[in-house]
């Protein structure tokens, strides 16, 4: 048996995707680096803050919808998988797709972190790899934990090239193509 190495994934793309389709209902699973990966499932404040984002998001770009828990075909050459817990698209982006979506026409990923020992890793440094790779103009990052809010953007050799990052609270500018400005007051309430 040969070894593994950080390179070599775990299973093939599509070993991975019957895997996802036999797994049971409450099971969320995503294939990031090369590895399977269980999502938590949402608490009522982690749904609370995507519903409050979807809001903002229509209220300021009708033209858009943010799909909650959307799978994304990530990472280079799409060899990732990815289940955002938002995606901006314009409307009917996903119409006649399956359950993983080429990255085609998002404008920005979304996830919120949830209370695992993974979420650092994962949702601070292998996702935003991920959706940089795949050309996802904006990654947004609402960080429970540190009760912050992260815009990454200007991605490129996969990685965003620009960070900025503020608190709970801040008045947040998502640059284009997004171009949406969110008050984050109500963030403090949900934290928990």
């Amino acid at each position: 048996m040969i070894p593994r190495t950080e390179h070599q994934p775990l299973m093939s793309v599509e070993e991975f995707e019957e895997l996802d389709r036999r797994a049971p209902e409450l099971v969320r699973l995503e294939f990031i680096r090369g590895k399977v990966v269980v999502k938590p499932m949402p608490d009522g404040n982690h749904s609370e803050i995507v519903a409050w984002l979807q809001r903002l998001c229509m209220q300021h770009r009708p033209d858009l919808w943010l799909h909650a828990e959307r799978g994304l075909m990530t990472e280079g050459y799409r060899k990732g998988r990815a289940r955002a817990d938002g995606v901006l698209v314009p409307r009917g982006a996903f119409k006649g797709h399956g359950e993983w979506s080429a990255p085609d026409g998002a404008l920005m990923a979304v996830e919120v972190t949830s209370w695992d020992s993974d979420a650092a890793q994962r949702d601070r440094v292998d996702k935003p790899d991920g959706y940089a790779a795949a050309g996802i103009p904006v990654y947004l990052l609402i960080d429970r934990d540190n009760c912050s809010v992260v815009v990454f953007d200007q991605p490129d050799n996969g990685h965003y090239q620009h960070e900025e990052k503020l608190p709970f609270g801040a008045t947040v500018q998502l640059p284009a193509p997004v171009d949406i400005t969110l008050d984050t007051a109500p963030l403090k309430e949900l934290a928990d």
